[in-house]
């Protein structure tokens, strides 16, 4: 019989290291969910998940053209004739229509402001693929990429585990809302230098992800001048772009890089796009790749091989996203309900005096909930986050999972589920900040009498939580990521 150990012994380091990322409380909480899922009528005391950045507020819009427009699918008796040809295609460019559809749409999420061109397309599986592929056409394992925080706790999954790529923090906190500073950008590049790490690039993620921000044109400036004085990569992430809500509109870097005064070296400037959250669309695992780079395009087309999009939902997405007045009625009606739901769940989140970061995009909130904490430490926020998982039944993602350097940060999603939903978490967290409120009170009247044991301010009981029902604090979920690299040659 083969001993765990020898069977570890057999499989390669990629299988058997711990650097997917399963060791954080963002993908706890999914695991908290799927034990106990909540349903309106099946499990009304169940968790409800708010851990999961999904735009579910508009499929009711898709569908309805779907069923005005039979042929977009092969599927169906009026677009059946397509059947052979589409199921046939197996080019790694893609569908010529479909690329030409993404790159008009990705236009029109700009605001017609810049064009892209459809032979820059690259196609991966979802932003994921697409970003882990940009990663193994730049960099080499053990080179590092500046990241602000506080960032999306995948991409230690998405651009780290299987390229080798090490992400070196840039250090953001809310005395300016957590904005990127020249400041902060050389001292990370400085200390990442003397610890002997080659810095191949920058990656942000604009709007924010977990923020819900987005970045001025000065700032998008900066970055530019900052990455092309280094001669490092820049990776903007803008899978969000079409959630914005409110004001200010979004800047895309296409859009700054066009119109920059100083010469900024194009070819060093990379965006990943995808639909899964500007069309609710995740399932259909939709990632775009855009690059001003020739080399990094014909790289990143090969390597697509690996993560095709299907012909089929190729076919479909052409069809509906070259139909212009329901795209723009589309992000038109998608932004106002985004807008509605934000509007709803923060101002009821303010009725019990909980505030968020100021936020204009994104389908989630930047929650502050430092002042439920005895003490501004880690630990507190853990044993905080465990009360809202257990007792509130809500999951929540905690900031130190995103790496945030401040404890008491919390994302909390609004957009992946309905209004009754929403109106329940809302109850649920004002019973708590209202039990909370009355243990002060109870506890302020017995402090003379004997001392006060609580470890948190809030609490529903006295109970003990269990270390072993979810994994340790720094443990991710089944749905959920980067060689001298000798397929292109990074700018050094």
């Amino acid at each position: 019989m083969v001993s765990l150990k020898e069977n570890i012994n057999l499989l390669s380091k990629i299988a058997t290291s711990n650097q997917h990322g399963e060791n954080s409380p963002y993908f706890d909480g999914w695991k908290a969910y799927d034990q106990d899922p909540f349903h309106l009528t099946g499990n009304p005391n169940g968790v409800i998940q708010m851990g999961l950045a999904e735009n579910q507020l508009s499929p009711d819009l898709i569908e309805k053209w779907i069923v005005k427009n039979p042929k977009s699918s092969i599927c169906t008796e009026d677009g059946v004739d397509q059947f052979k040809d589409i199921a046939n295609f197996q080019d790694y460019h893609g569908l010529y229509e479909f690329r030409k559809a993404i790159a008009h749409f990705m236009g029109k999420v700009r605001g017609n402001r810049v064009t892209f061109d459809p032979d820059r397309i690259v196609m991966g599986g979802g932003a994921t693929g697409a970003s882990e592929s940009l990663m193994f056409c730049l960099a080499d394992p053990g080179d590092g990429f500046l990241i602000p925080t506080p960032y999306y706790p995948a991409f230690d999954r998405d651009l780290r585990w299987r390229t080798g790529v090490q992400l070196v923090p840039i250090i953001c906190n809310s005395s300016n809302e957590f904005k990127i500073t020249q400041e902060a950008l050389e001292s990370s590049y400085k200390n990442a230098i003397e610890s002997n790490i080659q810095i191949k690039g920058l990656i942000v993620a604009n709007p924010s992800n977990p923020l819900g921000t987005t970045m001025d044109k000065e700032t998008l400036k900066t970055l530019l001048r900052f990455i092309n004085d280094k001669n490092i990569h820049l990776v903007c992430d803008e899978i969000y772009a079409a959630t914005v809500f409110n004001t200010p509109d979004f800047i895309s870097i296409s859009e700054v890089l066009e119109e920059m005064e100083h010469p900024i070296n194009h070819e060093l400037v990379h965006i990943i796009y995808s639909l899964s959250k500007d069309m609710g669309l995740p399932g259909f695992r939709v990632g775009i790749l855009y690059s001003y780079n020739d080399g990094v395009v014909s790289c990143a087309r090969k390597m697509s091989s690996f993560g095709l999009i299907s012909s089929q939902t190729q076919y479909f997405l052409a069809s509906i996203l070259s139909d212009e007045s329901f795209v723009e009625d589309f992000l038109r009606e998608s932004s106002r309900r985004l807008a509605k739901r934000h509007k709803f769940f923060t101002q009821g989140l303010e009725k019990v005096g909980i505030t968020c970061l100021a936020s204009n995009a994104g389908l989630f909130v930047w929650m502050d909930l430092r002042k439920l904490m005895k003490k501004p430490t880690f630990d507190e926020e853990m044993a905080l986050w465990r009360l809202i998982i257990h007792d509130v039944k809500l999951n929540v993602s905690p900031g130190s999972s995103f790496h945030c350097v401040e404890p008491g940060w919390f994302r909390v999603c609004f957009a992946n589920m309905d209004d009754q939903a929403v109106d329940i978490a809302l109850e649920r967290i004002h019973a708590f900040v209202k039990k909370g409120k009355e243990n002060k009170v109870a506890t302020t009247k017995n402090r003379k009498n004997k001392p006060f044991q609580k470890k948190l301010r809030l609490s529903f009981s006295s109970r003990l939580y269990d270390e072993t029902m979810l994994m340790s604090p720094r443990t991710m979920s089944p749905h959920s990521p980067f060689a001298r690299s000798p397929l292109v040659k990074a700018s050094t």
